[in-house]
Parts: structure tokens; sequence; C-alpha cells
């Protein structure tokens, strides 16, 4: 029996790392909800940012000998670097400010729109064709969405149970994430090609981790900026002293950016990317539990359709 649950366990790891990477990033997102709410959303995403790539160039020096992203020519920099700037100081400065305004189970929610918005950005930018199969997902997707924040009054007509502000940073999360990803990949292409011709195996495999680098500098380097545009700087050092929220910055570097980005690529060697992204979008699914059990937030039926119904739009982007 316990031969079979071994060799069972074998054929599905892809799967089984898949999930654990959807928990990773479930905990990512309470945690950063509670960071948030303890030392704003600027300072947070500085601190994680750059205790970020700390360790990813820790991870790079260990496995290829350089703690910096080797062979990564102007081109690479530059597209990387917009990624950053859509993906993480305006995608995530949306996502952050959402989880203040509605909390992290609506906010993950709303990132359910990611597929759709980088397919729009694939097709804007790379001319990617858009089927008729992207267009039942993304409906699917969005249904799910509305089904989630909208309500009926006695009159029939339709208003959102949540407020405006955070829909719209919600949206704004979801777009960041989707056209970040785009030019994410945009970047990781042109680094590729950027390659010495006797470039060793490993560095194609660590090609995503020194990516990921690249967009944590920029990220943390954007933040810094705009808190000193808006003259917020002082705060990093009060948020500094706050031990507490600092542990909620180190437990979201490495369940998010580290540990989640490397799971999430050994998942995609074990299985079908589509069966691990879809499984790896689970977030939405899992942090329902924690939010009734431990926040005591009353969870509705529609919301739980709502999410579901959002979930099988995700699945569609993947699997049709």
């Amino acid at each position: 029996m316990r031969r079979f649950c071994y060799f069972c366990a074998m054929n599905h790891i892809g799967q089984i790392i898949s999930l654990v990477v959807a928990v990773l990033w479930t905990v990512t997102a309470i945690y950063s909800d509670k960071a948030s709410h303890r030392i704003g959303t600027m300072s947070a995403n500085v601190f994680r940012l750059t205790l970020s790539t700390f360790l990813l160039a820790m991870i790079l020096w260990v496995t290829i000998g350089y703690p910096y992203p080797v062979y990564a020519d102007a081109r690479t920099w530059f597209w990387l670097a917009l990624s950053a700037v859509v993906g993480y100081v305006f995608g995530d400065w949306c996502l952050f400010n959402c989880y203040l305004s509605i909390g992290a189970r609506f906010g993950q929610l709303f990132m359910t729109l990611a597929p759709p918005m980088a397919a729009f950005a694939g097709w804007a930018m790379l001319g990617e064709q858009l089927s008729w199969r992207t267009a039942l997902a993304m409906a699917v997707t969005l249904s799910g969405i509305a089904i989630s924040i909208l309500s009926r009054d006695r009159e029939h007509h339709f208003k959102f149970t949540l407020p405006l502000k955070g829909i719209l940073l919600g949206i704004g999360a979801g777009t960041g994430q989707g056209v970040g990803l785009v030019l994410s990949k945009i970047g990781l292409e042109h680094y590729s090609a950027a390659l010495p011709a006797q470039t060793p195996e490993l560095m194609q495999t660590m090609l995503p981790f020194a990516s990921t680098m690249i967009r944590a500098i920029f990220g943390s380097i954007g933040f810094i900026l705009l808190m000193t545009l808006s003259k917020e700087l002082p705060k990093l050092k009060v948020a500094g002293r706050d031990h507490k929220a600092m542990l909620y910055v180190l437990i979201m570097s490495l369940f998010g950016p580290v540990v989640g980005v490397s799971l999430s690529l050994m998942a995609v060697r074990y299985t079908d990317a589509g069966i691990a992204s879809t499984l790896m979008a689970l977030t939405p699914v899992l942090i329902l539990i924690p939010a009734a059990v431990f926040d005591k937030q009353r969870i509705r039926f529609k919301e739980v359709v709502g999410v579901l119904v959002s979930m099988t739009g995700v699945a569609l982007f993947f699997l049709l």
C-alpha cells in the first residue's frame, strides 16, 4: 500500500507541487494584507522587493557562481525594468492598496483578471491571436467576478457590494499583473538570445530567477522614488523598527518571489503548463478558508460561486 501511494505521488509530483505553490501564494496574500495594514503599501513593497533581490542574488551565486544577472544585455534590462514598473510598481501598488480597501480575499479574486489582460497585451504587443476559446475564458472569468461583487436591490437594479475604489484598484492589479507578465516574456526572450553559445545548460534553467532579480531591483527603486516624491521616505525607518511587520515581509519574500517562483518552475517541469497554471491559480479559492476560520469573515454563497466561476474561466485559458 505504501509503495502504491509512493508511486501515485511520484506520477503526480507536478500537480502536488502546483498545489503547494497555490498554498504558498495564499500565505503571501494574507501576510501582504497584514504588512500593508501595519506599515503601509509602499514600505511593505520596498522591504519585500529589496529582501527578494538579496535572496535571489544568493540563489544565483550558489547555482551559477554569479550573484547578479550575468549576460543580460541592454534590451533585457530595458524590457524587464519596464515589466517591473508595470507589474510591480503599478500592479502591486494597486494590489496592496486593494487589500487595504476590500481585503486579500476579494483582492485575489480580481487577480483572475491577469490571464485575460495578458491575452490582450500579447495580442497588442506580440501579435498573438485571440481565439473564440480565449474570448469564452474571458467571459467566464468576468462573469465570476460580477457574481461576487454585484447584487440587486428591491427595484432589481444592480449595485456594487464593494467600494468602487477597491474595485478599480483590483482591476488595476489584475491589469498590471497580466501586462507585466507579457513584458517579462519579451525581456526573457531577449535574455535567452543574449546568452553565449557555450553557456552551461544550468544558466538557461536559472534565467527566470535572474530575470526576477532584475524586476525586483527596479521594483524597489520605483517604490523608493514614489515614496520620495510623496515625502513618505521617513516612514521606511519607522517601518524597519516594526519587528512583526518585518516578519511578515520575510514570509512574503520567501513564499512569493523566492520559493513560490522556484517551485512554480519545478512544477512546469513535471506536468503540463496548463494543468500547473490552473492549480497554482487556486489562491482565490484557498484564501476563503483562513478568511472564514481565522479572520471570522462571513463568506456568502454567491461569493463562493463567483470564485469558482472565475477559476473555471482561468482553467479554460490554459486547458481549451
